[in-house]
Order: structure tokens, then sequence, then C-alpha cells
């Protein structure tokens, strides 16, 4: 329940943010072009808070956060004084009309930029695309266990989603692809991927396991270093040395198992039976996990134990598999750029391939899957959050100028035909337009709910 709240609340967080950083944009590019406001309008719905200004424009933030408007001064949805008609947004000159519509996607451009560009000077932990082990295609073309891949025909891979993004392009073309590579010696050296040889049941969510490819991973035995004072594994007679060996009646691979072993057959706080090997022996003890706190609506359940640590050779693996991205201002304006345009390309480029049926219509996401990435993204902290901001508000950005009736890039393509014809489309054209991009947007939206479903049944 708590992490169906804390979705639910991050989801309106989000929304609100760029919901109303979109229609600012309309509404200030409105506002300068000397357009009347009449109401700049957060969600849909019955107002649940309104206040109106001395100017006349009513603030409005409605019950159904799914979206918003600003309603401006027209003659087509009513009377408008003469004196007032200066000021209607059917009389400005096509010019502007196309700046104001335009105005909210390059905002959400801009908040992306900006939410990138925080980001990037408080700094993000990342992880370099360093291989656990290979198989398959990528060890026939050459690639050996911890290399780490240092570029793709040429665009240097300075983190995994970097290497990933650039293989499902390639991988979804079945296009070969020059791979640089580097070992643990830092010798370099070029490769030829041939992803043509991908199979039939090629899925762009397991690239890397198609392609042949493991990140790589620390394996830190489980072995307790550390045991708090008055913690459930004192409290059970847990001790420095121990390795534990079950946890619930299922094997100890390494570390890394203990928390997920914890949260599953703690749930409620039922105690949960430890098998710990101590002085070559294997005995039985009964932990009853704590909760601890995180964020406003989250809790995991802990042990309040600490490993022993990494060996050397992990520790240099660790040095060189992890890393905090943080530049200075004006190299992380850059770095934000440079971030909007990389998501943009590889996000067109998907949207095309969807398209042409080369890419499934699985990549869409709908409000579920987007309610559980901000939590999860508000979870792991600020950085995180931002980058998912950013990503977000992209993708309403590149949504919003799709040449769909009713969404700002149906109105752009209405415009740029009055400017190549020399007058207005008919409002009879419109009208079935917007039927036709309401029964459009209703199918992606419909598409993106089923795909949602489908993530949480499978």
């Amino acid at each position: 329940m708590t992490e169906i709240l804390g979705s639910i609340w991050w989801l309106l967080v989000a929304l609100g943010l760029l919901i109303t950083f979109h229609e600012f944009g309309h509404y200030w590019v409105a506002r300068r072009l000397g357009v009347k406001v009449l109401r700049f309008s957060v969600g849909f719905g019955k107002a649940i808070w309104k206040r109106r200004a001395r100017d006349g424009t009513e603030y409005v933030v409605a019950a159904l956060p799914l979206g918003g408007y600003v309603k401006m001064l027209d003659e087509r949805e009513g009377k408008v004084e003469e004196q007032e008609l200066d000021e209607a947004f059917n009389r400005q000159p096509v010019s502007s009309r196309i700046a104001i519509v335009a105005a909210g996607p390059v905002f959400n451009l801009v908040f992306a930029v900006l939410a990138f560009w925080v980001m990037f000077m408080v700094g993000i932990p990342e992880s370099r695309p360093v291989i656990g082990q290979v198989s398959g295609i990528a060890a026939q073309a050459g690639i050996r266990d911890h290399d780490e891949i240092i570029a793709l025909d040429g665009q240097r891979t300075r983190t995994w989603s970097h290497a990933i993004l650039a293989l499902v392009t390639h991988a979804l073309d079945r296009d070969a692809v020059e791979v640089t590579v580097e070992n643990r010696d830092g010798i370099q050296r070029d490769i030829v991927m041939d992803l043509g040889k991908l199979g039939e049941d090629f899925s762009e969510e397991n690239t890397l396991q198609h392609v042949g490819i493991q990140p790589w991973r620390a394996v830190i035995p489980a072995v307790v270093g550390e045991v708090s004072p008055g913690s459930p594994a004192e409290l059970a007679g847990l001790r420095e040395g121990d390795r534990i060996v079950q946890i619930g009646g299922e094997d100890v691979a390494d570390w890394s198992w203990l928390s997920f072993l914890v949260q599953k057959h703690g749930a409620d706080g039922a105690a949960i039976p430890v098998t710990v090997e101590r002085n070559g022996f294997e005995q039985e003890l009964v932990v009853t996990p704590a909760v601890e706190k995180q964020g406003l609506f989250s809790s995991r359940l802990i042990l309040g134990i600490t490993n022993q640590g990494a060996d050397e050779q992990t520790r240099e693996d660790l040095d060189r598999a992890y890393f905090l991205m943080r530049h200075g201002p004006v190299a992380g304006l850059g770095a934000a750029v440079s971030e909007t345009w990389r998501l943009t390309r590889s996000t067109l480029g998907l949207l095309g391939r969807m398209l042409t049926g080369s890419a499934s219509v699985k990549n869409l996401s709908g409000p579920i899957s987007i309610a559980q990435f901000a939590n999860d993204s508000a979870q792991s902290g600020l950085t995180s959050f931002l980058f998912f901001l950013g990503l977000i508000s992209l993708s309403l950005g590149i949504l919003n100028l799709l040449p769909i009736p009713i969404l700002d890039g149906g109105h752009l393509m209405y415009y740029l035909i009055e400017l190549v014809k020399g007058s207005p489309v008919s409002e009879q054209v419109q009208l079935k337009g917007q039927y036709v991009g309401l029964v459009a947007l209703f199918g992606l939206m419909s598409l993106a709910f089923v795909n949602d479903i489908l993530r949480l049944v499978g």
C-alpha cells in the first residue's frame, strides 16, 4: 500500500511540475505577443482552487491532473468586445499563433535541459559499461569478460544507459556495429559485432541478453561484518564472521541477495529462519526484521548487519565500474544540452521504428509505469528524480509536437498549411481533424495502458 501511495504522490508531483511549465510556455508567449489570456488551468474538470488576477486571468487547479490548458480570447469561442479584438488569438498573424502553440513543447525541452543541468552540477552516480560475462554474438565478435565498452561506431559511451541505447538502435536495424573496448590493463581494441545474427525472438527490453552481454557487478560473499547493537541480528544471535547460507529456506548466492530475500520473507513482521555457517558448522537462527522508513511513503526491512567488504581485486573493479558524474556550471550546461539531444534523437528514432514495425509498440509506457518510475527515482535520490523529470518532460514535448489534431503539433500542422496556401484551414476540416485526433490519442493511451497492465501481470 505504501508503494502505491508513493507512486501516486510522486506522479502527481511530476505531472504538476511538467504541466505547469508546459502551460506557462503558452501563457508567457501569448502575453508577450499581446494576446489576452482568460484562464490558466493545471488539470481538467472541477476546480479545487482558483484565483482571478487583476489583469482578468483566472488561475485554476482542477481535480483531474492529467493535463492542462490556457484559454485565450478568441472569436471562435465567444463574443469579443470591439475594443479587445486586437487581443484575440484568432486575429494574430500566423507567425504569432505558431510561436504561442510551439511554446509549450519548447518549454518542455527547456525544462529537460534545466533538470539535466542541475543533475550534472549536483552529481549523479553512474556505472561505466563494464562487462561481467559474455556469450553468443558478443563472444564470437571477440569481446571478453571485464572489457569496458568505450565507444560504439565512434560515439563515446560513458555509461551503461549510453551503451544500451546505442545497442538497441543497431539491434533493431540488424546491422554491424564497430565496438571499441578496453580491458583491465587499459589496452583498447576495435572489433565488429554483427547484430544481423539476432534471432526472430529479439526484444528491445532484453537487448543485452540477446547480444550476449552481462553487466559486471560486484560479488561480495554473504559474510557478516559488523552487527549493530540492539539490532534484530544481535537479538537473534548473529555474529561477526557468520556466513549466511539461507534465508527463508532459499539459498543466498552472495551479499546482494540478502535485502531481496529479507523483504520477500519478512513481510508483515514475520520472523525469518536464517541458516548460518559458523566454524564449519551450520545452525539455524530466527530473525524478526525491523522496519526502517525511507522517504514519505516507503520503508524497508533490515537486520542490522554489514558485510566484511570486498577483496582488493573487487575494490579495483568497483573503482573502475562506478563513478560520480559531476560538472561545473558551464560544462554542466553543455552536458545537459548534449544529454537532451541524445535522448531526443533516440526517442525519435524509436518512434520512427515503431511506425515502420521494426520496433515493438510495447515500448510505450502509460500512467502506471510512469508512476512506478517516479516513485523509484524519488526513492533513489534527488539526481535520479531530476533525470526522471527531464526524461518525462522531453517525452511530453516530443509527444505534443506529433502532427496529431488536438495536440500542439496538430495545430502547428494547420498553421504551416495556412502559410503555404495563404488562407486558414476551414473550420469543417479542423473539426473533423479533432475527431481523428481524439481517436488517435485514445488509441495511444489505451495501448500504453494495456502495456502497463501486461508488465504488472507479466
